[in-house]
């Protein structure tokens, strides 16, 4: 192994398996993907040992913080839209742009970001900065500029694409720099970064929309986004395995990268367009959901069987802890996004509660998110350990999702709904931190970066997915609770039509529908809460089946 100058990572050659939890589910006789195995705990970390010369402290804070320099901007600018959203809508006379805003950005997002890791492993980290903030600064800038809805769409899609690689990249260059021990504190840090981006790019938004234009609310951001990539390409030096243009471009799996995205962007537009833009027996929801199972079917077998290097080797995902853990987290992100898209409708319509006060409400679930990520990273670095903290978190978090389907109903008030939100983002924030803990310790060093981009594209979808079954629960709950009250009344096919499309607003109700209304709402959103708990329950289910393995105190692995 060539000898590497400070800072520097060395990729270690994988141990051979001797223990059953880390062989392959689907082949028992097929070789391991670059596991190590961890079972005895406390282990030395000398010995056999290839020694990494690891980075100063100064040298890793210099280079996070100009790695999270871009991913708040990042964060600000999903709230950001958000926020801005009906203006733009508005402006440009599309009632459909408001969809797609959010829509076009998501799918590109999860798209990029499995690819990220297995790209930045055989381009460089360098390389990924630069294209994630090129990318992300040109589809910013073709926002502000958007004179029709179509570039606006566009440019969305572009910043997704670069936003989606910014916050990828800078976990990849986290666990390239940071051993594992140490590794969770970090993360926690990154989370309150990103938690503190998302919850000023709404206020941020609000004030450029009120004192200048929404479109000062994507110009000001570039100027930023570019400085965050220079200073990337200045500070990040992690070398890359030797090889010219033509042996890189022969690493490239093209066919897993084509048919993965395929997959991933069309069970994201047939999610996002069924029940929100087109019913959800349009032929476009009928077409593209299977199609999005045979791409992903045929992924599953490039990989496997024809792919040099994948995207994402299949049977790494297949290893109890890692399956364990993206599961994990892909069920409970489908719950917290059920649960972050459903409670301002409550606080509004229950409670009777103005959109920026039923936004405030939120608050307290985003601080916890970012002191559950601290907090887990801080245990984790004292004791070591994160399999009985992980159980923990999601017991808590099922407890919370309880006493929310429980208490938030006509009834409730004071500061209990803002309890209930900080524990059950303390949670979600500490289960964050653990499942990414627990993937980069179940793997080779050569395998983070791939596997923590898995793990990224089963959050974006199960955001996707949360939202989805939860939208699919509420409006049927809604739709046959109101026909139930009001079918029979003159017209009611027409007011009950617009109470389903202006979700949140009931301003222009006939003369004794408003009590009613409300106690559908009440009867639908409890539903939601019910989904939520079950969603938690299977998180908490198959979070059981992750197994200890050593959180090393050095970038050296035995």
């Amino acid at each position: 192994m060539a000898t590497t100058g400070r800072g520097s990572i060395t990729v270690l050659p994988p141990s051979p398996l001797d223990d059953d939890e880390q062989r392959p589910l689907l082949d028992a006789e097929h070789p391991d993907h670059g596991t190590i195995d961890r079972r005895i705990e406390g282990e030395e970390e000398d010995g056999d040992a290839q020694v990494i010369d690891e980075p100063t402290s100064t040298k890793v804070i210099v280079i996070m913080l100009c790695l999270w320099t871009g991913s708040f901007w990042a964060a600000m600018d999903s709230t950001v839209v958000a926020t801005l959203a009906s203006p733009i809508s508005r402006n440009f006379h599309s009632s459909t742009l408001l969809s797609w805003i959010a829509t076009g950005y998501l799918i590109a997002n999860a798209a990029i970001q499995p690819l990220s890791g297995k790209m930045s492993d055989i381009y460089g980290r360098k390389a990924g900065i630069v294209f994630a903030s090129t990318f992300f600064a040109i589809g910013t800038l073709i926002c502000g500029l958007a004179t029709n809805a179509p570039m606006m769409i566009a440019g969305r899609v572009v910043a997704g694409t670069g936003g989606g690689c910014l916050n990828t990249i800078s976990t990849f260059i986290a666990s390239d720099l940071i051993p594992l021990r140490k590794r969770g504190l970090w993360q926690g840090f990154a989370n309150l970064i990103y938690g503190t981006g998302m919850g000023l790019g709404g206020i941020f938004g609000g004030l450029m929309n009120d004192k200048l234009d929404w479109r000062w609310a994507f110009y000001v951001q570039v100027p930023f986004i570019v400085i965050a990539g220079l200073l990337g390409w200045f500070f990040v030096d992690i070398p890359v395995k030797e090889g010219n243009a033509t042996e890189r471009i022969k690493r490239v799996d093209f066919l897993g990268a084509i048919t993965l995205c395929t997959a991933l962007v069309l069970l994201l537009l047939g999610l996002n367009s069924g029940g929100n833009i087109v019913p959800w027996n349009h032929p476009l929801v009928y077409i593209s959901l299977p199609l999005s199972g045979l791409a992903l079917a045929a992924f599953v077998y490039i990989e496997d069987r024809v792919a040099k290097e994948p995207v994402i080797p299949i049977r790494l995902l297949l290893h109890r802890t890692v399956a364990s853990a993206c599961l994990t987290n892909w069920f409970l992100t489908m719950a917290v996004y059920a649960l972050f898209y459903y409670v301002p409708i409550y606080f509004q319509i229950v409670q009777g509660l103005s959109a920026t006060a039923a936004g405030t409400r939120l608050v307290p679930q985003s601080i916890g998110t970012a002191f559950g990520s601290l907090g887990a990273g801080v245990i984790m670095r004292a004791t070591g350990k994160y399999y009985w903290l992980s159980t923990f978190a999601l017991t808590v978090y099922i407890a919370a999702a309880v006493l929310i389907a429980t208490t938030f109903n006509a009834g409730v008030n004071g500061v209990l709904p803002f309890v209930w939100l900080f524990i059950s983002g303390t949670a979600y924030g500490a289960m964050l931190t653990v499942t990414l803990l627990a993937l980069l310790s179940a793997v080779g060093h050569e395998h983070q970066a791939v596997i923590t981009s898995a793990s990224y594209a089963f959050r974006s979808t199960g955001s996707t997915i949360g939202i989805t079954i939860a939208s699919a629960v509420f409006q049927n709950k809604l739709s046959s609770g109101l026909h139930a009250r009001f079918g029979h009344l003159p017209d009611a096919e027409g007011v009950i039509g617009r109470i389903r499309d202006d979700v949140g607003d009931i301003s222009f109700l006939p003369p004794g529908w408003e009590n009613g209304v409300k106690d559908t709402y009440i009867e639908s959103l409890r539903a939601v809460w019910v989904v939520v708990v079950v969603l938690a329950g299977l998180a908490g289910c198959v979070g059981l089946f992750m197994k200890e393995h050593t959180l090393h105190n050095k970038l050296s692995r035995k």
